[in-house]
């Protein structure tokens, strides 16, 4: 359904006021972190007078990917949090150094923002929850845990580490990954069958089909399927909904350590299962821009590769260009503000991405 003009303005009017917020956060020696304190002086402009609107972000140009790489980390940490306990996430790790992004209560606030998204009748309050997907050093280890306790329950989990299987594809080792899938999936077979309290699930697609061939979800008593990744495409979405879940509710979602994640909207007969979705305003926005060009949007309906600007208190990343493309998506009425449509990897680095389990 389309959304009203004001609506549109009013989500704008938030985002800008937010982004001046954090400005005075960011660039204040007292709250803001070393990197930023530091880019500013040599910059030579003051982001606190300057900055007024989302718009004005394009003055800090495009964020460097080597920027996150390697340390010291804690240049990130603001010096308001500099007494409290950090964590540090990795994004990836596929090609070289993996990146590493701080976080204190980010990744709790952003699960249970997404957390209101979920229909109760199928994620249950007060049920645990089966974590099959990456682990380690990767934030969903610790957000999948946090969503199910902000819902009442426990989580179990299994471990997954997909360097590894990334590597075995590259050395064209398919017998061996497969085995190490299905040691994936035999871990989360016991765990199924051990506990009768597990009725919420998260993993990716991959992992939810080879674990659909090996169990119904229905009788292992799963009634809603939280699933993330970049295989993500209409096809598996229909194939999810009518093939895979047996009445359980299928909640697609696009994320990752860098933004936090973006719930996807309730699909629609005209959107033929295209996934769409929409990132966690204000806190994150994702635009859709020309290859060419990354300081020209498409238009709607036009594909482009993703630029994400986060914007929070514990981080602040403005106009990175994501490894990704999809088609730009008009605002809807449950999110007055652009969305992505069919999110996957950028057709220019297909030959050099390998996404293993996602």
């Amino acid at each position: 359904m389309s959304v009203a003009a004001p609506e549109i303005e009013k989500s704008r009017a938030t985002l800008d006021a937010w982004v001046r917020e954090l400005m005075q956060w960011h660039f204040n020696p007292d709250t803001g972190c070393p990197f930023w304190l530091q880019w500013a002086e040599k910059a030579g402009w003051e982001p606190r007078r300057e900055i007024k609107t989302y718009a004005d972000l394009d003055r800090f140009g495009l964020f460097q990917d080597e920027w996150l790489r390697g340390g010291p980390v804690r240049r990130w940490v603001p010096k308001a949090y500099k007494d409290r306990p950090i964590y540090t996430f990795e994004t990836g790790g596929s090609t070289g150094v993996p990146k590493s992004r701080v976080n204190i209560d980010d990744f709790r606030i952003d699960y249970e923002n997404y957390s209101a998204t979920l229909p109760d009748d199928k994620f249950p309050k007060g049920a645990d929850w089966l974590m099959v997907g990456p682990s380690g050093p990767r934030r969903l280890r610790l957000a999948i845990e946090h969503l199910a306790q902000h819902r009442g329950g426990m989580c179990f989990m299994v471990d997954l580490d997909p360097r590894w299987v990334i590597k075995l594809i590259k050395m064209g080792e398919m017998d061996m990954m497969e085995l190490y899938k299905r040691h994936v999936i035999d871990q989360a077979l016991t765990l199924l069958k051990a506990h009768d309290s597990i009725k919420c699930l998260f993993t990716t697609p991959k992992l939810l089909e080879a674990l659909c061939e090996r169990v119904s979800l229905k009788k292992a008593g799963i009634t809603g399927v939280f699933c993330g990744g970049t295989e993500m495409t209409p096809q598996f979405h229909r194939f999810a909904v009518e093939e895979l879940m047996e009445g359980a509710h299928f909640a697609p979602t696009y994320g990752n350590t860098l933004m936090g994640l973006g719930p996807s909207k309730a699909p629609t007969p005209a959107d033929n299962w295209a996934i769409i979705y929409y990132p966690p305003a204000p806190r994150a926005m994702i635009e859709v821009v020309d290859p060419d060009d990354p300081w020209k949007l498409v238009e709607y309906g036009t594909t482009g590769r993703t630029r994400l600007t986060t914007l929070t208190k514990e981080f602040f990343m403005p106009r990175f260009l994501e490894r990704d493309e999809c088609e730009r998506e008009r605002p809807c009425e449950q999110y007055p503000w652009d969305g992505v449509r069919n999110v996957r990897p950028f057709s220019r680095f297909q030959k050099t991405v390998v996404e293993g389990v996602y």
